[in-house]
């Protein structure tokens, strides 16, 4: 199987994950807490995948220039997600005093889009330069797209949107990633530009999104998880490259 059409089914798969994310939001009866484990073993996963893996991997296609393109990915996730909206937390978002206006809402929808649309290059970039690095970076993002489907169907609510509006916007973050796989499948001779940004943007996700939330639950248990999380990377990483 080519390395684009393993991209495509993946990206599928993680789209539907932000869509089931968005449904365990507008569905009331659905049990919450365990997304608070996803949120942390995918802080470690995605930080590890990006330092251990992604950020190696983009200089020794692009040389030093790479490091340039991973702050870029950085700086263009805090861009849109904390410059463009003035207030934003990955994790569960249910404070609707201060989402009580509609923009605000759209705001932070945009930026998740910016940032699930490189999860798409990142997958596809992954798997363009080798399979393993293609699977460890999918394992990294897929355990994250459950919140994000979440997170964003949550503020859409507390923005006053309705439960149909907000599912409509875990939808539109699945299609934001299998966009990105597809981009990266049309210009896949830019794989030297896409790795580095996307790892940019999977650095930013893990340590500026993710860890701030798992850092403000009480006791070590989800502290832990991160350690397991970045612990499973260097497994993978073990495993594929003795292969």
């Amino acid at each position: 199987m080519s390395a684009i059409l393993i991209s495509i089914l993946l990206g599928l798969t993680a789209a539907a994950a932000n869509v089931f994310g968005g449904t365990i939001i507008v569905q009331r009866n659905w049990e919450r807490r365990y997304l608070r484990y996803f949120v942390a073993l995918g802080a470690g996963f995605m930080l590890a995948t990006a330092l251990v893996e992604m950020v190696p991997e983009s200089l020794e296609l692009r040389g030093r220039s790479a490091a340039f393109l991973i702050l870029l990915g950085y700086l263009l996730i805090h861009f849109f997600e904390h410059t463009l909206t003035p207030h934003f937390h990955f994790g569960e978002e249910t404070h609707k005093d201060e989402f009580m206006h509609a923009h605000k809402g759209y705001s932070v929808l945009l930026g998740l889009i910016i940032h699930t649309f490189f999860d798409g290059i990142a997958i596809a970039s992954g798997f363009l330069v080798s399979n393993a690095l293609g699977w460890i970076i999918f394992f990294a993002i897929f355990l994250h797209k459950i919140p994000e489907g979440f997170t964003v169907s949550s503020v859409m609510l507390a923005s006053g949107r309705s439960r149909g509006t907000a599912w409509g916007a875990s939808v539109i973050l699945g299609g934001a990633t299998l966009a990105g796989v597809l981009t990266m499948a049309i210009f896949r001779q830019h794989v030297d530009a896409g790795l580095p940004l996307a790892a940019g943007v999977t650095i930013y996700v893990a340590a500026s999104d993710l860890v701030p939330e798992v850092n403000k639950e009480p006791g070590p248990r989800m502290a832990l998880l991160v350690f397991v999380g970045a612990g499973v990377v260097l497994l993978l990483t073990a495993l594929f490259r003795g292969q």
